[in-house]
């Protein structure tokens, strides 16, 4: 599959309203990582999801509601530490009920209790949904939190979580990106984002590798971003491998616009966000 073989972007009726139009659950962050949280909710937004909710650690809500102006900040039961609580594994099982597509992971810690949520919640999320960061490293080499899912799910990992992932080492992945990518989306049932040099998305089945993007785009912060907009697209109808694609390339768009401006030096992840929108505009041309 090809960039030029890429769908059309969801339009909007007339008389749309935010909740017709994606609903998205972001479940991320912890002391010391709110950013994740918030370049992901509003990358969401930038994405076109009509209401954005941020479960974010109760320690941490009035720095999210001081950085995040449109999005809903939900304080759920924390650490000591700022992480996660074990003790917010059925709100946000039931609170996925409400979501169009939800993303666990960016910017959480994965020690103690706070890995043992992530891994009880995987299967327990009622809707479609993407594991970044924080989730992939608690899962480590068990799939079993994967496939017992029935809904969809989408994995976002760098060649090192990947690496996690299938217990291979780094230049194992390196140098056979393409089927190490296809044979864990096989077995977890999942589509996995192998991000990289031309990021790799299949479904163990079809292919699709991504030619936008930068190496400028090697910035913290930069995969949080991705994660949103994926989950954005997902929200809004976009078939999930489609959106995952989509996603990959809109991304890559954006930073590739923020390069123009900034150079592939001072790119940081908050300009591939704000290029957001004219990427749209000019995939839409």
């Amino acid at each position: 599959m090809s960039n030029s073989e890429l769908l059309e972007l969801p339009e909007r009726d007339n008389d749309a309203h935010k909740v017709a139009v994606g609903r998205t659950l972001i479940i991320a962050g912890s002391r010391g990582m709110t950013g994740a949280g918030v370049l992901s909710s509003m990358a969401a937004l930038r994405g076109g999801a009509g209401l954005v909710t941020w479960a974010v650690p109760a320690v941490l809500a009035d720095i999210a509601e001081i950085k995040c102006t449109e999005v809903i900040t939900w304080p759920i039961p924390s650490t000591e530490s700022g992480q996660a609580s074990i003790d917010s594994r059925d709100h946000l099982s039931e609170a996925s009920h409400e979501s169009d597509a939800v993303v666990l992971g960016p910017g959480m810690g994965v020690t103690g209790e706070t890995g043992e949520l992530l891994r009880l919640l995987i299967p327990e999320i009622h809707a479609p949904l993407l594991l970044d960061a924080g989730a992939l490293t608690a899962i480590g080499t068990n799939i079993k939190p994967i496939t017992k899912r029935r809904h969809p799910t989408v994995l976002t990992p760098h060649v090192g979580e990947m690496a996690r992932l299938t217990g291979l080492k780094n230049d194992d992945v390196c140098h056979n990106k393409e089927n190490v990518a296809k044979d864990y989306a096989k077995k977890s049932r999942a589509i996995v984002l192998l991000k990289g040099k031309k990021t790799i998305v299949t479904d163990g089945e079809k292919i699709y590798f991504n030619n936008s993007g930068n190496p400028g785009m090697a910035t913290a912060g930069s995969g949080d971003v991705l994660s949103g907009l994926i989950v954005s697209l997902m929200a809004q109808g976009v078939d999930i491998f489609s959106a995952t694609c989509l996603g990959a390339y809109l991304h890559g768009k954006a930073g590739d616009i923020a390069k123009k401006k900034f150079g592939e030096h001072g790119l940081i992840a908050s300009d591939i966000l704000d290029a957001i929108p004219e990427a749209y505009l000019k995939y839409r041309k």
